[in-house]
């Protein structure tokens, strides 16, 4: 097994919304993220992956729990500490264009995280941004280009160099494909990987396209409503799904045999996923469960390991 580099405990981000209410957009999620693997990140729209992501590089203060990289716990960093720690870990935005600034050129923007950490400088910070740009599939004579004059893939093949010009060992890819065609989808995706290969890196990979998921992930976690409902490996949880939901979410990936694709029984969750102001008790997917029972509904069921490797938040799913 390789060394854990990422352990989340517990970890929760609250905001106070109007009224004073409490909307718990991650409510105490735990997992660990090893050394030169892809975590997947995968749930419906709003359920917190994206919350979690910006909270784990701290774009987000947690409300609780703990955030260890390498035997540090960087919620309690200051604010030299959590430069460096920024050094470390970077993050892949969702929409390539809102997260480039328009006025700034494909130099200025790789450039400014090798200035803000003075790693390089003149000719030498060039070099850097040249090297970099030919390392996502760009060319220097984009680099005094704006972001308005690329294509989607290409901003967000920027994005990609940007979070490498400092070297991070960590980075969090936030729905990196979701705003791109199909068809450049799996370019991204395959970049990805080869950096990851070539640079020794580890991402925590947030996405809702689980096909996609699949093809990237090492271990996928299975997030709703601010919780993880399943953990476990990539191929062991598209062939044994354990939890409701998983199965659920898994019945609607789509199957590009016709045949087959007719064959395969769709799981229609009844209702609509809760708000995270007025969170359910027990567990979280119980009005919508097509298996909870009464137990369900009062005690919110814990991760806890059920076959070697695979967890599962379910009191309905027993060990073999």
């Amino acid at each position: 097994m390789n060394e854990t580099l990422i352990s989340v405990r517990d970890l929760k981000k609250y905001f106070t919304v109007r009224g004073g209410k409490t909307l718990k957009a991650v409510d105490g999620i735990s997992f660990d993220i090893h050394k030169g693997e892809t975590l997947g990140l995968v749930g419906e729209s709003g359920c917190g992956k994206s919350t979690a992501g910006r909270t784990i590089v701290r774009l987000y203060e947690a409300t609780g729990g703990e955030i260890i990289y390498k035997d540090t716990n960087i919620n309690k960093l200051n604010k030299k500490q959590l430069k460096d720690y920024t050094r470390h870990a970077q993050m892949i935005f969702q929409d390539p264009y809102a997260s480039l600034n328009p006025r700034m050129t494909v130099t200025d923007i790789v450039g400014e995280g090798i200035d803000i950490h003075n790693l390089y400088k003149g000719m030498e910070r060039q070099k850097r941004i040249y090297e970099i740009l030919e390392l996502v599939g760009l060319s220097r004579e984009h680099a005094n280009r704006f972001p308005h004059e690329f294509s989607g893939g290409q901003r967000q093949r920027i994005g990609v160099a940007r979070a490498l010009a400092i070297e991070p060992d960590f980075i969090v890819a936030d729905e990196p494909i979701s705003a791109l065609d199909v068809s450049i989808q799996a370019q991204v995706v395959n970049l990805l990987k080869d950096l990851q290969d070539e640079l020794d890196l580890t991402y925590l990979f947030i996405a809702h396209d689980l096909s996609m998921v699949k093809h990237i992930s090492d271990r996928v976690a299975v997030m709703y409503l601010g919780s993880i409902m399943e953990l476990t490996e990539s191929n062991e949880l598209y062939d044994n799904p354990l939890h409701p939901y998983t199965k659920a979410l898994m019945s609607a990936v789509p199957i590009p045999d016709p045949d087959i694709s007719r064959a395969k029984k769709r799981i229609i969750l009844q209702g609509d996923v809760p708000s995270p102001i007025d969170v359910p008790t027990g567990c979280k997917f119980q009005g919508r469960c097509p298996i909870a029972e009464d137990i369900c509904r009062v005690e919110e069921p814990a991760l806890r390991e059920v076959l070697p490797g695979h967890e599962v938040a379910c009191h309905m799913v027993k060990k073999p």
